[in-house]
This record gives structure tokens, sequence and C-alpha cells, in this order.
């Protein structure tokens, strides 16, 4: 039996990709906790570059970063849930859709959490403008894949629990049910899933840890 490890922290959303990958796919692995202050010797050596989870080891090879490991995991075990459309459009389309999660909505949730004056405004535009792709990209389907959960929703996890978090913590409501209609009903959908409610943190979980974060990085500006 091929051996699987995932080494992650918790509630870390990029490693959670990655075993909600495996869950679907049913592959077992064996999780390894990470400290960001105190990363493993085996964290460094399988990632030395960026030195950061997660790391997918299968067979004692090491992938890094969520996207490219969620598409080894669907190559690698391509006979269950597959996860990327076989369209070749749709198949870019939902990669072109995860780089946007990835580069400019994380981007900018930064700068809508700590930046100030015109850059936090900038922020919030791009932050609608994401979301309003995404939005319009669901058209009337339960979820981004289809009918079943696929490479895009395990990507938007960020979006369906992570992002709420965030707002919860810094006190704004940017997605809500009157602005983003169809994200609001995927989310719905999407959090219900017995695979994720079973393998994915609880928003009651992440709220405090970024509470947390924010009121530490206010106390060092």
């Amino acid at each position: 039996m091929a051996e699987v490890k995932v080494h992650g922290i918790f509630a870390g959303p990029f490693n959670k990709r990655v075993e909600l990958a495996l869950k679907l796919k049913g592959v077992e692995y064996v999780y390894i906790e990470e400290d960001r202050s105190n990363k493993s010797v085996e964290l460094v050596k399988y990632n030395p570059i960026y030195k950061q989870v997660p790391v997918l080891v299968h067979n004692g090879k090491p992938i890094c970063e969520s996207l490219i490991i969620l598409e080894y995991i669907d190559e690698t075990w391509e006979s269950a849930a597959p996860l990327l459309p076989n369209d070749p459009y749709q198949r870019s389309m939902a990669r072109f859709c995860a780089n946007l999660i990835d580069d400019k909505l994380m981007g900018a949730m930064y700068k809508v959490c700590y930046g100030k004056g015109e850059e936090k405004e900038k922020g919030l535009d791009e932050v609608f403008e994401v979301l309003k792709y995404l939005d319009n990209e669901l058209q009337d389907k339960k979820f981004f894949g289809g009918d079943n959960i696929g490479f895009l929703d395990i990507v938007a996890s960020y979006i369906a629990l992570w992002f709420g978090a965030i707002q919860e913590a810094i006190g704004m409501e940017l997605l809500t049910k009157q602005k983003f209609t169809k994200l609001s009903k995927w989310i719905d959908e999407f959090l219900c899933c017995g695979i994720v409610m079973e393998h994915l943190p609880t928003r009651e979980s992440l709220v405090p840890l970024y509470i947390a974060q924010f009121e530490a990085a206010k106390a060092s500006s």
C-alpha cells in the first residue's frame, strides 16, 4: 500500500484542502502537525525553498503547494471522485478561478485586515470584484464542480469557512446573501456536506485565532 503523509497546521486552509481531497478520493494518510515557530526537520527537508505547509509525501516523494498537490492527487488516484472537469475549457476555468482566490482574493483580504485609508478601500473593491465573479461563475450549479464537490469547491473552502471567520473577527460583513445570492447558497450546501463537516474545523474555533492574530499585529504596529 502506498504511504501518504500530509504535513500541516491546525485549521490551516491550505492543508485542509489537501486532506479534503484525499478524503473524497478515499485515500488513507498520516497527518503530521507542524509548529510554525519550530518547524520539523522533515518539513524543511521536503520544502527547503518555502519551508511551509502543506507538503504531501507520497512514497517518500514530496509535493508542495496546495493547488499543485490537488492536481497530483487527482491524477494519481484518477479512478475515484474526479476533481477537475474533463472538458479542457472548464478545467482551465477552474484553475483560473483557483488562482483568483489564492492570488487576488487573499491578497485583497490582507489589505482589508491590515491596510489603512486608500489601501484598505482598494482591498474592499478587489474583494467584491472577485466575489462577484465567482458568484456569476456558479450560475445555477449546486457546486462549482456541478452535482459533486470538485477542485474549485475544495479551493473555495477558504471562502466558505475561513473568509467568514475573518469577517467576524474584524467586525465586517462583506459576503452577504443580499449581495451574493448564489455564493451564499453554495456555502450552505458545501458546509452541510457530511465529509466537509467531519474534516474541516468549525468557524467558532477559527474566530478567536484570528482575533488574537489581529490584536497582536495591532499591538506591535
